[in-house]
């Protein structure tokens, strides 16, 4: 699996994203608290720019009448039809048969290394 440095570690701060294309695909680059984590940025629903979409956090019913908020930032909103996805996994909320690709993320020397 070829190696492509896409940055910095300073480049993507904590709670940011970096869209990059590598071999003709668009993949998107989050930083979650040190963790990085790639995604295909194209949503499996419509093919919309998942990447560019809001960063939210997992919204759960707290067994009453509420709602719980937990893992801020690390679930993704797509802009077109606010499907969601786990940045870690790929996961789709809402359809456990779509995913969206990821790809490993490492930091090597201060530069983020994207493996595709």
């Amino acid at each position: 699996m070829p190696a492509h440095v896409i940055a910095t570690a300073g480049e993507i701060p904590p709670g940011g994203r970096k869209i990059v294309t590598v071999n003709g695909r668009e993949i998107g680059v989050f930083n979650l608290d040190g963790d990085y984590y790639a995604l295909r940025n194209i949503c499996p629903h419509r093919a919309g720019p998942l990447c560019r979409g809001r960063l939210r956090p997992l919204v759960l019913p707290d067994g009453h009448t509420g709602m719980t908020y937990t893992r801020e930032g690390e679930i993704l909103k797509c802009p077109w039809h606010q499907w969601e996805f786990d940045i870690k996994t790929g996961q789709a909320l809402y359809d456990p048969k779509l995913r969206v690709r990821t790809y490993r993320v490492e930091v090597e020397e201060e530069n983020v290394v994207l493996y595709v």
